[in-house]
């Protein structure tokens, strides 16, 4: 069973994703917080292991409440779950330590999936936020301008598609070990820091790069 803490200033928007949790017989809910401050007390006391983390709120905010809650419990996975694919607060959360992030408007089994996604340790993201997250200012090269190993290019996407590096060993029939060697050199390439920055990377130049 996945313990789920929700968080959100709406009471309507936490009645209607405790509802939808019900759906699942895999996720329970342990707590719906209204704001940040709450949400990194629930989360001290109650120990979920995938936090829906709301952006914008009153007080403490989303970002600020995951930085705290990853901070003081690394084994929660906090998903940011938001109304619009702001780039500077989602890709704050990002580097406060969210693993994923989704729109509010996904479908049920999308938010079923990326809660179990996350809890596996990888990084669920919505295509549209991904790509609306990249910084232009400060975007890698383009694809046609770095050159990546066949193999590379199959561990990049697997990192795009989210999964972990147990999964793409696995998918792959390599072993983890070699899967990091190909990520540093991955990272190196592209000119990102970590798996959820060249997941956006690949949402944001796949095509270029096919």
């Amino acid at each position: 069973m996945i313990r789920v803490l929700i968080v959100d200033d709406h009471e309507m928007v936490r009645a209607g994703l405790a509802t939808l949790l019900g759906q699942f017989d895999d996720l329970e809910l342990v707590g719906a917080a209204p704001d940040g401050a709450d949400a990194i007390a629930m989360a001290t006391d109650l120990a979920p292991d995938v936090v829906l983390m709301d952006l914008s709120m009153p007080g403490v905010d989303g970002v600020t409440a995951t930085r705290a809650i990853v901070s003081d419990s690394p084994a929660i996975k906090v998903v940011v779950l938001t109304t619009f694919a702001d780039r500077t607060h989602v890709t704050e959360a990002i580097d406060a330590g969210a693993v994923g992030f989704l729109l509010k408007d996904a479908d049920p089994q999308t938010l079923g999936a990326a809660i179990r996604s996350a809890h596996r340790g990888e990084a669920p993201l919505d295509p549209r936020a991904a790509l609306a997250l990249i910084d232009r200012r400060r975007e890698p090269p383009a694809s046609s301008s770095v050159t990546l190993t066949p193999r590379e290019r199959e561990v990049l996407q697997l990192v795009g598609a989210g999964l972990s590096n147990r999964m793409i060993a696995r998918r792959l029939g390599i072993s983890e070990k070699t899967v990091k060697a190909h990520l540093t050199s991955v990272f190196t390439t592209i000119g990102v820091t970590d798996r959820v920055q060249a997941a956006l990377w690949w949402h944001a130049h796949q095509h270029d790069a096919d």
